[in-house]
């Protein structure tokens, strides 16, 4: 497809999440042949709204274009006995890979993986890898990742470049590289984090045999950022992962007001505690300049440990026992990086308002509210863990409002002993 084609359908997507009346008339607008990606962009609400509109014949059009891999990852949205008429029209070939595909867990390797690549003894010439792959390119249009063995044993992968400089009668044995592994039935956590620990552009999924049943490449993982990372990125925000960018306000306003109630019910609760400070504010009105200074680093610093927490715990790499570790780096982290901004901030009191003591209750209040950032920040995601909870679902809130008041408190409550 050439890029300048590609603009129009861009267009035609971002409308499909916007307009609910003529969804069904914009999607048949793209052409036949570009339907099926456009579809596979789209959130799984949207997929599903105009997958239950569309007849049985436009779908196997659509899904004729795709990879057996996409036609899977869309058969799974379709009912069982839908799924099933559908696939006996499609051709031969391709019902037998998405069947094969559909078999797996969705949520393992297996349902990640896909089917482009070739398998190769490992006594193979290179004369022998061009006629394979001459026929597999004449079939799929695709280059195979190419996989050596040994009676059916994975023994790593021919880069496509060895065929370049390679003498068709050399062997390939000695050309080929490793290739990671993971089992067939490997949650998804263990697929990104092997992405993620090891970069490689592919890994080959393996049954208990270690025979190969397929492939992982990076852009097959990309659909399970977007399906589960924006959603525990909506859950961060306190938005829901169901919410559309273009919903409408009320649909909007349904879904987030509840976080909204109680982050005002949590700030009354910081608003109470400088209450109680208000006759020092009263003859120090200088301290409610650098108040929202204090509270600000407070809370950006919980949220930075927050997200390595929420990494941390959704990637396995901390847990229960492991915890009191994490927890115990990020307070020595915040402390550090308390005492470097809580200098800074004391050196700006000292130069610009000429109060030493005003700076010394910054620098003290910084850096007590840096190590509560770290203690909350690390500590509040895997509390809800243990509870059972989503830590991403409203950890903010509770960081926030720790932040806050624990931060207030100690900086008033210092310039309370200390000014007076």
């Amino acid at each position: 497809m050439s890029q300048p084609s590609q603009q129009p359908h861009e267009s035609i997507k971002r409308e499909l999440s916007y307009s609910r009346r003529n969804r069904l008339d914009l999607f048949r607008r793209i052409p036949q042949a570009d339907q099926g990606m456009a579809l596979l962009s789209l959130s799984p609400k949207v997929q599903r709204y105009i997958m239950s509109r569309i007849n049985d014949q436009e779908l196997i059009d659509i899904l004729n274009y795709l990879d057996p891999q996409q036609s899977a990852r869309l058969m799974r949205r379709v009912d069982v006995k839908r799924a099933e008429h559908i696939l006996e029209k499609l051709n031969v070939n391709a019902r037998d890979k998405v069947e094969y595909l559909l078999r797996f867990n969705p949520r393992a390797a297996a349902g990640l993986m896909n089917l482009n690549y070739i398998v190769i003894p490992e006594n193979s010439r290179f004369a022998d890898v061009s006629k394979i792959l001459e026929r597999e390119e004449h079939a799929t249009g695709k280059f195979p990742t190419i996989l050596v063995v040994d009676d059916g044993h994975l023994l790593g992968e021919l880069p496509g470049f060895e065929l370049i400089r390679a003498r068709p009668s050399q062997h390939v044995l000695p050309k080929i590289k490793k290739i990671s592994t993971l089992p067939y039935n490997s949650p998804e956590h263990k697929v990104v984090q092997s992405f993620l620990r090891h970069p490689h552009d592919k890994l080959a999924v393996v049954d208990d045999d270690r025979a190969v049943l397929g492939v992982i490449n990076t852009d097959d993982i990309i659909p399970l950022i977007h399906d589960r990372g924006p959603g525990g990125l909506y859950k961060f925000a306190g938005v829901t992962r169901e919410e559309d960018a273009y919903d409408s306000a009320l649909t909007k306003v349904k879904y987030r007001y509840k976080w909204l109630i109680i982050n005002l019910g949590t700030a009354f609760l910081a608003a109470s505690v400088v209450g109680l400070f208000e006759a020092t504010l009263d003859k120090f009105v200088l301290l409610a300049v650098y108040m929202p200074i204090v509270a600000g680093m407070g809370g950006n610093a919980g949220t930075q440990t927050l997200a390595v927490a929420i990494r941390g715990l959704t990637l396995r790499e901390i847990d229960l026992r492991t915890g009191w570790r994490f927890i115990s780096n990020e307070m020595i982290a915040g402390t550090i990086n308390g005492i470097i901004n809580g200098i800074i901030v004391a050196a700006v009191a000292i130069l610009f308002n000429h109060n030493p003591m005003l700076g010394l209750v910054l620098a003290v209040a910084m850096v007590a509210n840096l190590l509560i950032a770290g203690l909350f920040g690390a500590a509040i995601p895997m509390i809800m863990k243990a509870l059972r909870k989503d830590p991403a679902s409203s950890a903010t809130i509770f960081i926030t409002t720790a932040t806050d008041v624990c931060g207030f408190f100690v900086f008033l409550g210092l310039a309370t002993l200390l000014l007076h």
